[in-house]
Protein backbone atom coordinates (compact mmCIF):
# COMPACT_ATOMS: atom_id res chain seq x y z
CA UNK A 1 0.00 0.00 0.00
CA UNK A 2 1.36 3.20 -0.66
CA UNK A 3 0.85 4.80 2.51
CA UNK A 4 3.95 7.15 3.39
CA UNK A 5 2.51 8.33 6.57
CA UNK A 6 0.58 6.17 9.29
CA UNK A 7 -2.27 7.98 10.74
CA UNK A 8 -4.00 6.03 13.76
CA UNK A 9 -7.72 6.49 13.97
CA UNK A 10 -7.72 8.22 17.34
CA UNK A 11 -5.32 10.59 15.44
CA UNK A 12 -7.32 10.49 12.19
CA UNK A 13 -10.60 11.67 15.16
CA UNK A 14 -8.61 14.36 16.94
CA UNK A 15 -7.72 15.80 13.98
CA UNK A 16 -11.31 15.88 12.23
CA UNK A 17 -11.84 18.69 15.27
CA UNK A 18 -11.20 21.32 13.15
CA UNK A 19 -13.68 20.30 10.79
CA UNK A 20 -17.87 20.34 11.31
CA UNK A 21 -18.19 16.72 9.80
CA UNK A 22 -18.83 14.43 12.59
CA UNK A 23 -16.96 12.10 13.96
CA UNK A 24 -14.73 9.53 12.51
CA UNK A 25 -16.98 5.76 11.93
CA UNK A 26 -14.28 4.06 9.54
CA UNK A 27 -10.32 5.18 8.05
CA UNK A 28 -8.78 2.77 5.56
CA UNK A 29 -5.72 3.24 3.76
CA UNK A 30 -5.92 3.63 -0.52
CA UNK A 31 -3.34 1.01 -2.20
CA UNK A 32 -3.16 3.47 -5.24
CA UNK A 33 -0.62 6.30 -6.02
CA UNK A 34 2.62 6.91 -5.20
CA UNK A 35 2.76 10.58 -4.76
CA UNK A 36 0.99 10.95 -2.02
CA UNK A 37 -0.24 8.95 1.54
CA UNK A 38 -4.32 8.82 0.79
CA UNK A 39 -7.17 7.49 2.99
CA UNK A 40 -10.88 6.72 2.89
CA UNK A 41 -12.25 8.44 5.67
CA UNK A 42 -15.71 8.01 7.17
CA UNK A 43 -17.69 10.45 9.27
CA UNK A 44 -21.18 10.44 11.02
CA UNK A 45 -21.59 12.87 8.78
CA UNK A 46 -20.11 11.92 4.99
CA UNK A 47 -17.70 9.77 3.19
CA UNK A 48 -14.23 11.58 2.44
CA UNK A 49 -10.76 11.49 1.20
CA UNK A 50 -8.50 12.52 3.49
CA UNK A 51 -5.34 13.40 1.49
CA UNK A 52 -1.55 13.75 3.40
CA UNK A 53 1.22 15.46 0.83
CA UNK A 54 4.46 14.22 0.31
CA UNK A 55 5.85 16.30 -2.06
CA UNK A 56 3.95 18.86 -2.44
CA UNK A 57 4.42 22.08 -0.59
CA UNK A 58 1.63 24.27 1.35
CA UNK A 59 2.70 27.03 -1.06
CA UNK A 60 1.96 24.65 -4.45
CA UNK A 61 -0.98 23.43 -2.80
CA UNK A 62 -3.60 25.92 -2.91
CA UNK A 63 -3.18 26.22 -6.84
CA UNK A 64 -4.59 22.13 -6.76
CA UNK A 65 -7.33 22.72 -3.58
CA UNK A 66 -8.53 26.19 -5.66
CA UNK A 67 -8.59 24.37 -9.17
CA UNK A 68 -10.79 21.41 -7.77
CA UNK A 69 -13.38 24.06 -5.87
CA UNK A 70 -13.32 26.10 -9.19
CA UNK A 71 -14.71 22.91 -11.36
CA UNK A 72 -16.29 21.35 -9.47
CA UNK A 73 -18.21 24.98 -8.35
CA UNK A 74 -18.74 24.73 -12.92
CA UNK A 75 -20.20 21.51 -12.87
CA UNK A 76 -16.80 19.19 -13.59
CA UNK A 77 -17.41 15.87 -11.39
CA UNK A 78 -14.25 16.23 -9.61
CA UNK A 79 -13.47 16.63 -5.89
CA UNK A 80 -14.80 19.31 -3.84
CA UNK A 81 -12.48 20.49 -1.48
CA UNK A 82 -13.87 20.33 2.53
CA UNK A 83 -13.04 24.35 4.44
CA UNK A 84 -12.27 23.80 7.73
CA UNK A 85 -13.79 25.86 10.69
CA UNK A 86 -11.46 28.14 10.25
CA UNK A 87 -12.59 28.46 6.10
CA UNK A 88 -9.19 26.93 5.07
CA UNK A 89 -9.11 23.95 2.32
CA UNK A 90 -5.48 23.30 3.40
CA UNK A 91 -4.07 22.40 7.21
CA UNK A 92 -1.50 19.95 8.71
CA UNK A 93 -1.20 16.52 9.82
CA UNK A 94 1.62 14.45 11.41
CA UNK A 95 3.74 17.46 10.55
CA UNK A 96 2.81 17.38 6.71
CA UNK A 97 -0.05 19.50 4.50
CA UNK A 98 -3.33 17.85 4.36
CA UNK A 99 -6.78 18.06 3.20
CA UNK A 100 -10.20 16.78 3.25
CA UNK A 101 -12.09 16.60 -0.26
CA UNK A 102 -15.32 14.72 -0.92
CA UNK A 103 -15.65 11.43 -1.82
CA UNK A 104 -17.20 10.53 -5.32
CA UNK A 105 -19.22 7.05 -6.56
CA UNK A 106 -18.07 4.90 -8.89
CA UNK A 107 -14.69 3.02 -9.97
CA UNK A 108 -12.05 2.40 -12.24
CA UNK A 109 -12.55 1.21 -15.59
CA UNK A 110 -9.88 -1.02 -16.90
CA UNK A 111 -10.84 -2.08 -19.78
CA UNK A 112 -12.77 0.48 -21.75
CA UNK A 113 -14.98 0.95 -24.38
CA UNK A 114 -15.39 3.59 -26.97
CA UNK A 115 -18.63 4.73 -24.86
CA UNK A 116 -15.90 5.03 -21.74
CA UNK A 117 -14.09 6.95 -24.67
CA UNK A 118 -16.32 9.22 -25.59
CA UNK A 119 -17.37 10.18 -22.28
CA UNK A 120 -14.36 10.52 -20.97
CA UNK A 121 -13.07 12.89 -24.30
CA UNK A 122 -16.31 15.51 -23.54
CA UNK A 123 -15.47 15.59 -19.92
CA UNK A 124 -11.86 16.59 -20.76
CA UNK A 125 -12.82 19.15 -23.21
CA UNK A 126 -15.70 20.63 -20.72
CA UNK A 127 -12.87 20.67 -18.05
CA UNK A 128 -10.46 23.05 -20.55
CA UNK A 129 -13.36 25.08 -20.92
CA UNK A 130 -14.43 25.49 -17.68
CA UNK A 131 -10.66 26.12 -16.36
CA UNK A 132 -10.56 29.51 -19.03
CA UNK A 133 -11.83 32.06 -15.78
CA UNK A 134 -9.85 29.83 -13.66
CA UNK A 135 -7.31 32.76 -12.59
CA UNK A 136 -4.39 30.66 -10.63
CA UNK A 137 -1.50 29.80 -11.96
CA UNK A 138 0.84 27.03 -11.92
CA UNK A 139 3.68 26.19 -14.50
CA UNK A 140 2.50 22.33 -15.40
CA UNK A 141 4.96 20.63 -12.92
CA UNK A 142 5.62 17.62 -14.95
CA UNK A 143 6.18 20.08 -18.07
CA UNK A 144 8.93 20.80 -20.82
CA UNK A 145 11.55 21.87 -18.19
CA UNK A 146 10.88 19.41 -15.95
CA UNK A 147 11.47 16.73 -18.75
CA UNK A 148 14.72 18.09 -19.77
CA UNK A 149 16.09 18.39 -16.23
CA UNK A 150 14.79 14.45 -15.52
CA UNK A 151 16.60 12.55 -18.09
CA UNK A 152 20.28 13.02 -16.60
CA UNK A 153 19.31 12.03 -13.95
CA UNK A 154 17.81 8.60 -14.87
CA UNK A 155 20.18 8.44 -17.91
CA UNK A 156 22.98 6.14 -15.68
CA UNK A 157 20.59 3.22 -15.06
CA UNK A 158 19.68 2.44 -18.97
CA UNK A 159 21.00 0.70 -21.42
CA UNK A 160 22.67 1.52 -24.70
CA UNK A 161 19.02 1.91 -26.92
CA UNK A 162 17.56 3.06 -24.16
CA UNK A 163 19.73 5.82 -23.78
CA UNK A 164 20.14 6.70 -27.49
CA UNK A 165 15.95 6.61 -27.26
CA UNK A 166 16.04 9.34 -24.42
CA UNK A 167 18.85 11.62 -25.25
CA UNK A 168 16.86 11.42 -28.97
CA UNK A 169 13.55 13.06 -28.12
CA UNK A 170 14.91 15.53 -25.82
CA UNK A 171 16.44 16.53 -28.94
CA UNK A 172 13.45 16.28 -31.18
CA UNK A 173 11.37 17.78 -28.05
CA UNK A 174 13.79 20.83 -28.05
CA UNK A 175 12.68 21.70 -31.62
CA UNK A 176 8.91 22.57 -30.27
CA UNK A 177 7.68 25.39 -28.61
CA UNK A 178 4.09 24.77 -27.27
CA UNK A 179 3.27 28.03 -25.83
CA UNK A 180 1.61 29.59 -28.54
CA UNK A 181 -0.73 26.73 -28.33
CA UNK A 182 -4.16 27.20 -26.50
CA UNK A 183 -3.77 26.51 -23.21
CA UNK A 184 -4.55 26.72 -19.34
CA UNK A 185 -5.46 24.58 -16.48
CA UNK A 186 -4.75 20.82 -17.30
CA UNK A 187 -5.19 17.47 -15.45
CA UNK A 188 -2.18 16.15 -16.80
CA UNK A 189 -2.73 12.79 -15.52
CA UNK A 190 -6.29 12.08 -17.16
CA UNK A 191 -5.68 7.74 -17.03
CA UNK A 192 -7.95 5.29 -16.25
CA UNK A 193 -7.37 5.20 -12.46
CA UNK A 194 -8.34 8.82 -12.31
CA UNK A 195 -11.84 8.44 -13.70
CA UNK A 196 -14.53 6.95 -12.21
CA UNK A 197 -17.41 4.79 -13.90
CA UNK A 198 -20.89 5.25 -11.73
CA UNK A 199 -23.07 2.52 -13.58
CA UNK A 200 -22.33 3.51 -17.32
CA UNK A 201 -21.98 7.28 -16.66
CA UNK A 202 -18.85 9.14 -15.02
CA UNK A 203 -18.95 9.58 -11.03
CA UNK A 204 -15.98 11.54 -10.95
CA UNK A 205 -12.49 12.81 -11.90
CA UNK A 206 -9.78 12.81 -9.31
CA UNK A 207 -6.08 12.88 -8.84
CA UNK A 208 -5.43 16.08 -9.63
CA UNK A 209 -2.05 16.66 -7.90
CA UNK A 210 0.18 17.14 -11.00
CA UNK A 211 -2.38 19.46 -12.49
CA UNK A 212 -1.25 23.07 -14.13
CA UNK A 213 -1.05 25.43 -16.67
CA UNK A 214 -0.26 24.20 -19.98
CA UNK A 215 -1.17 23.54 -23.95
CA UNK A 216 -4.76 21.92 -23.29
CA UNK A 217 -3.20 19.17 -26.32
CA UNK A 218 -1.29 17.75 -24.11
CA UNK A 219 -3.94 16.97 -21.69
CA UNK A 220 -5.88 15.23 -24.92
CA UNK A 221 -2.20 13.74 -25.44
CA UNK A 222 -2.15 12.03 -22.33
CA UNK A 223 -5.37 10.94 -22.22
CA UNK A 224 -5.30 9.41 -25.82
CA UNK A 225 -2.03 7.12 -24.59
CA UNK A 226 -3.92 5.96 -22.01
CA UNK A 227 -7.33 5.15 -22.83
CA UNK A 228 -7.05 4.36 -26.24
CA UNK A 229 -3.81 1.56 -26.67
CA UNK A 230 -3.87 -2.03 -26.87
CA UNK A 231 -1.62 -3.65 -24.18
CA UNK A 232 1.38 -3.55 -26.41
CA UNK A 233 0.73 0.15 -26.81
CA UNK A 234 -0.91 0.76 -30.33
CA UNK A 235 -3.84 2.77 -30.49
CA UNK A 236 -7.36 1.05 -30.86
CA UNK A 237 -9.23 2.44 -33.44
CA UNK A 238 -12.42 2.81 -32.62
CA UNK A 239 -11.93 3.82 -29.04
CA UNK A 240 -9.38 6.41 -30.63
CA UNK A 241 -12.03 8.23 -32.96
CA UNK A 242 -14.56 8.05 -30.13
CA UNK A 243 -12.19 10.29 -27.56
CA UNK A 244 -11.07 12.55 -30.24
CA UNK A 245 -14.25 12.84 -32.13
CA UNK A 246 -16.51 13.96 -28.29
CA UNK A 247 -13.64 16.22 -27.41
CA UNK A 248 -13.52 18.10 -30.36
CA UNK A 249 -17.23 18.52 -30.93
CA UNK A 250 -17.08 20.60 -27.90
CA UNK A 251 -13.77 22.47 -28.00
CA UNK A 252 -12.49 21.99 -31.75
CA UNK A 253 -8.85 21.77 -32.42
CA UNK A 254 -7.02 24.41 -34.40
CA UNK A 255 -4.53 24.27 -37.11
CA UNK A 256 -1.74 24.70 -35.18
CA UNK A 257 -2.73 22.07 -32.54
CA UNK A 258 -2.92 19.61 -35.59
CA UNK A 259 0.59 20.37 -36.69
CA UNK A 260 1.66 19.40 -32.74
CA UNK A 261 -0.37 16.74 -32.65
CA UNK A 262 2.58 14.10 -33.72
CA UNK A 263 4.90 15.41 -31.25
CA UNK A 264 2.76 16.14 -28.48
CA UNK A 265 1.79 12.40 -28.44
CA UNK A 266 5.71 11.26 -28.52
CA UNK A 267 5.76 14.75 -25.53
CA UNK A 268 3.18 12.60 -23.88
CA UNK A 269 4.73 9.20 -23.80
CA UNK A 270 8.26 10.68 -22.86
CA UNK A 271 6.95 12.40 -19.80
CA UNK A 272 5.52 9.02 -18.32
CA UNK A 273 8.38 7.30 -19.22
CA UNK A 274 10.11 9.95 -17.49
CA UNK A 275 8.38 9.53 -14.41
CA UNK A 276 8.15 6.22 -14.13
CA UNK A 277 12.07 6.02 -14.59
CA UNK A 278 12.61 8.19 -11.96
CA UNK A 279 10.33 6.37 -9.27
CA UNK A 280 11.75 3.02 -10.49
CA UNK A 281 15.23 3.44 -10.08
CA UNK A 282 15.41 6.69 -7.65
CA UNK A 283 12.22 5.59 -5.17
CA UNK A 284 11.78 7.58 -1.80
CA UNK A 285 11.27 5.66 1.14
CA UNK A 286 7.71 4.53 1.89
CA UNK A 287 5.58 1.53 3.01
CA UNK A 288 5.11 -0.84 0.43
CA UNK A 289 5.29 1.71 -2.12
CA UNK A 290 3.85 0.41 -5.88
CA UNK A 291 6.31 1.35 -8.64
CA UNK A 292 4.85 1.25 -12.10
CA UNK A 293 6.96 -0.38 -14.93
CA UNK A 294 8.79 1.74 -17.34
CA UNK A 295 8.54 -0.12 -19.88
CA UNK A 296 5.17 0.78 -20.76
CA UNK A 297 5.98 3.69 -22.12
CA UNK A 298 8.69 3.04 -23.56
CA UNK A 299 6.98 0.69 -25.86
CA UNK A 300 4.50 3.44 -26.32
CA UNK A 301 7.07 6.57 -26.65
CA UNK A 302 8.88 3.69 -29.74
CA UNK A 303 5.78 3.33 -31.10
CA UNK A 304 4.87 6.92 -30.98
CA UNK A 305 8.32 8.03 -32.65
CA UNK A 306 7.63 5.22 -35.35
CA UNK A 307 4.30 6.49 -35.97
CA UNK A 308 5.06 9.89 -36.28
CA UNK A 309 3.22 10.17 -39.80
CA UNK A 310 0.81 8.16 -39.23
CA UNK A 311 -0.50 9.93 -35.66
CA UNK A 312 -4.74 9.52 -35.44
CA UNK A 313 -6.14 12.75 -37.28
CA UNK A 314 -7.93 15.41 -34.85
Amino acid sequence: MSVFTSVTPAEANEWLKRYSIGSLTDLAGIAAGIENTNYFLTTTQGRFVLTIFEKLTATELPFYLNLMSHLSRHGIPCPAPVADNDNQFLGGLKGKPAALVSRLAGSAVTAPDPSHCEQVGATLANMHLAGRSFRDHLVHPRGAAWRRDTAPKVMPFLDGPRQALLRDEIIYQSRFAFESLPHGPIHADLFRDNVLFDGPRIGGVIDFYFAGVDAWLFDVAVTLNDWCVHADGRFQTERTSALIASYAAIRPFTDDERAAWPAMLRAAALRFWLSRLYDFYLPRPGELVHAHDPEHFRRILDLRVADTQRAPQI
